[in-house]
C-alpha cells in the first residue's frame, strides 16, 4: 500500500463518488523500471465494463488477424448488411458508421432468450443514416459504438476458435502478461478457482436485485453470459489493470506494429480501442500530457497511459452501487488522475 494513493481511494469513498474504490499509478524511474503504487480494495475485483475495449483491440492485434480484412469474412450473421465489407479496423475507432447503441437484449425484459445469431445481425445492420455506401479510408464521422465491438468481439472469437472474445482477450492477453487469477471474465476466473471478492454494481428488479460477479453491461450479459464480450465483460484488480497499461506501454515501445492502435484520427479523439486526450475539459485532468491515451468503464473506471511522462493511472470503482444515476465520478476523474500524475512523477524522479 502506498499512503498517497490510500488516501486518494479513501476520499473518493469519503466523498460519495462509490462505496468502493481502488486507485494505483507507475512510472518508470531513471532505470526503466516500473515503479508502482497501489490503495484503497486493491484484492476486489471491479467491472471493468469498457476498459475491457483496450483490451480487445489488443487481442486483435496479437490474434494475427488482419485489421484491414471485411468483417464477413468471419461473422457470417454481418453477410448482407451495410457492415459486411467494413474493415474490423474502423469498428475499433468507431469509424464503421454503426448507431451508438442497440437494446440488444430486450428479448429479456419479456422473460423470454436472446437469439444471439439474430442479435449479432442486427448489431451489424444499425448502419446510421447518414453513413451511406463504403466508408472513406479514414471511415465515417466517429460515434463512439459499443456494437463495433461486439461484432468485432465475435470475429475474433471465431479466427481463434474460443468461445467468446472474454476468452480471447485471456489467451491472447491475460495470461501472456501472468495476470490470470486476477484479470478476465466472470467464467475463467472461477476455472481457475478465483471466484471474488466482487466489487456490486447496480441494483436492477428485473435481473433479480444487486449485480455481484455477473457483468453490469445488459448486451455484454445477454449475449456471453458469465463470458465477455468485446465491449465489456473483463473484470480485474487495480494492481492487474495497472500492469496491463504498463504492459501496453512496453509493447508499442518495442513494436512499431502495433502503433495503429493509438495513431491520431481524424474528426475527434476516439482511436483504436483506446481514447486520446481532448484539449479541454479532459477526464484525464490537466497533468495527463496531449498525447496521452485511454479509456473509461461506466461502472466508473478509468485508465490512463502518458507515453511522454511514461506514467500510468487507474481509478476503479463501483460508482453504478446501487444506481446509475450517481454521476458524482464525472466531476471527481479529473482531480483523481491529476494526483496519481503527480505521485508517478515524485516515484520517476526518485521521491518516494
Amino acid at each position: 500500500m502506498d499512503q498517497r494513493v490510500e488516501r486518494i481511494a479513501e476520499r473518493v469513498v469519503r466523498d460519495g463518488v462509490a462505496p468502493c474504490c481502488a486507485a494505483a499509478c507507475a512510472a518508470r524511474d531513471g532505470s526503466r523500471r516500473w515503479r508502482r503504487a497501489v490503495g484503497g480494495a486493491t484484492g476486489v475485483l471491479f467491472d471493468l465494463a469498457s476498459v475491457t475495449k483496450p483490451m480487445t483491440a489488443l487481442a486483435v492485434a496479437r490474434s494475427g488477424m488482419d485489421r484491414r480484412a471485411p468483417l464477413g469474412d468471419w461473422v457470417e450473421e454481418a453477410r448482407g448488411t451495410p457492415s459486411e465489407s467494413v474493415p474490423r479496423e474502423l469498428f475499433l475507432a468507431h469509424r464503421a458508421g454503426l448507431d451508438a447503441h442497440r437494446t440488444l437484449y430486450a428479448p429479456l425484459l419479456e422473460g423470454k432468450e436472446v437469439d444471439v445469431r439474430a442479435a449479432i445481425r442486427e448489431a451489424a445492420g444499425a448502419r446510421r443514416q447518414e453513413a451511406v455506401g463504403d466508408p472513406p479510408p479514414e471511415g465515417f464521422a466517429p460515434l463512439y459504438s459499443d456494437l463495433g465491438y461486439v461484432l468485432v468481439g465475435v470475429a475474433l472469437a471465431r479466427a481463434v476458435g474460443v468461445r467468446d472474445a472474454g476468452e480471447a482477450i485471456g489467451r491472447l492477453v491475460v495470461e501472456p502478461l501472468g495476470l490470470a487469477t486476477s484479470l478476465g471474465t466472470v467464467r475463467e476466473l472461477a476455472e481457475r478457482g478465483v471466484c471474488g471478492p466482487f466489487a456490486p454494481t447496480e441494483t436492477v428488479r428485473w435481473r433479480g436485485g444487486p449485480i455481484v460477479g455477473a457483468v453490469h453491461d445488459e448486451n455484454a450479459w445477454a449475449l456471453t453470459g458469465a463470458g465477455g464480450s468485446g465491449h465489456a465483460g473483463i473484470f480485474g484488480t487495480v494492481g492487474a489493470v495497472l500492469d496491463f497499461g504498463c504492459s501496453v506501454l512496453d509493447l508499442l515501445e518495442a513494436r512499431a506494429d502495433l502503433g495503429w492502435l493509438i495513431r491520431e484520427r481524424s474528426g475527434g479523439t476516439l482511436r483504436a480501442g483506446f481514447d486520446g486526450k481532448s484539449a479541454e475539459g479532459s477526464s484525464a485532468g490537466t497533468k495527463f500530457g496531449p498525447r496521452s491515451f485511454g479509456h473509461l468503464g461506466f461502472t466508473g473506471t478509468s485508465l490512463w497511459i502518458d507515453p511522454d511522462a511514461e506514467i500510468v493511472a487507474v481509478l476503479l470503482t463501483n460508482r453504478v452501487c446501487p444506481t446509475r444515476e450517481n454521476t458524482a465520478i464525472r466531476e471527481a476523474r479529473p482531480g483523481v488522475h491529476d494526483a496519481l500524475w503527480e505521485r508517478g512523477r515524485e516515484m520517476a524522479s526518485g521521491r518516494a
